[in-house]
């Protein structure tokens, strides 16, 4: 038996990454990197056979790596997936892939010559219990005709923001590093596709600091079939992180609570159904023995390529809604 042999790069997140990478029984060798030495030496030291090294162009040259996961912060993601699929590596990386419009044009041009490889992101709402369930429901069509879906990535955590790497990077983007798991979600659950965005931001929570941007943005999506999301990047709310969503069908409601998800199915019903399906119900790793499985099979993940690229489309057309305070088209990457 072959087996593939991984880098980690960033090793916030990415150290969740071990873990996924270690369920696979044909994980080899897993080597990582991280621009804190410090922070590098305490995760050899939790994860005993790992490979720790002093610069990350030696995951990248090394031709025994066949995969290289990325977990650093946002505006390196670029760099380092162009880097990677030149080297003829598989990349996993954390949400966004990029974070700008002509960034993503490049790696979608590096994949048109590469058709081998396997790109693949983070977007882990998709492992929740609850909502792989309520996707089902929606496809089976037990909600009817949906009409409407609200959907807020409650961050709750502004000193992320105002104190963390978020906050001196520049230009870091709400909607990008959150409110993508909601766009990714409604593109997911129902298969449709956006149109037009409208959006409006303010940075009122954290305007006495030194974050420059908005922490909140909201938005409302046009999607092809007439449905209509409002999907909000709350990043400065005083509330635990959360996942609000709330889909509305013509047949039925379902609600995302904390504790359990409420279903109406009957204007009459007095009280909601309880799908008590875990929430979040995942590891931060838990895409990532698919993700193998799909290179070791030569078939596609379950976060593809193309739903990356849709779910970036979504977010740079509600970039700029909020930017022009127009509405916007989606032009898909």
């Amino acid at each position: 038996m072959s087996y593939v042999n991984v880098g980690i790069i960033g090793l916030g997140v990415g150290e969740h990454h071990i873990a996924g990478y270690r369920k696979h029984p044909r994980c080899g060798t897993i080597t990582v990197y991280d621009i804190d030495a410090e922070r590098l030496n305490q995760v050899v030291r939790r994860h005993p056979g790992i490979i720790a090294v002093a610069d990350e162009e030696e995951i990248f040259k090394n031709p025994s790596i066949s995969v290289v996961s990325i977990a650093s912060y946002d505006d390196c993601h670029f760099a380092q997936v162009t880097k990677a699929l030149e080297r003829d590596k598989h990349v996993f990386v954390e949400k966004p892939l990029c974070v700008r419009e002509d960034e993503a044009v490049h790696i979608r041009s590096l994949l048109t010559h590469r058709s081998h490889l396997r790109l693949s992101s983070n977007l882990i709402l998709r492992r929740c219990p609850r909502f792989r369930r309520l996707r089902e429901m929606i496809r089976q069509g037990q909600l009817g005709t949906l009409f409407s879906i609200d959907a807020d990535y409650l961050y709750g955590r502004l000193t992320k923001l105002t104190h963390g790497w978020r906050g001196q990077r520049g230009n870091y983007s709400v909607i990008l590093g959150g409110g993508i798991h909601m766009v990714d979600l409604l593109l997911w659950l129902t298969g449709d596709t956006v149109k037009e965005v409208l959006g409006r931001g303010n940075r009122i929570a954290a305007r006495d600091t030194a974050f420059g941007e908005n922490d909140f943005t909201s938005h409302l999506l046009v999607c092809a079939t007439g449905l209509i999301a409002r999907i909000s990047a709350n990043f400065g709310c005083v509330h635990p992180h959360h996942h609000n969503l709330a889909v509305y069908g013509t047949g039925g409601t379902f609600l995302n609570r904390a504790d359990a998800g409420l279903l109406f199915r009957s204007r009459d019903q007095k009280e909601p159904e309880l799908l008590a399906l875990p929430y979040p119900g995942y590891e931060k790793g838990d895409l990532i023995p698919d993700f193998l499985d799909a290179i070791i099979a030569d078939t596609q993940p379950e976060v593809t390529a193309e739903d990356i690229f849709a779910a970036l489309s979504v977010c740079f057309a509600m970039e700029k809604a909020v930017r022009s305070g127009q509405p916007v088209q989606v032009t898909y990457l």
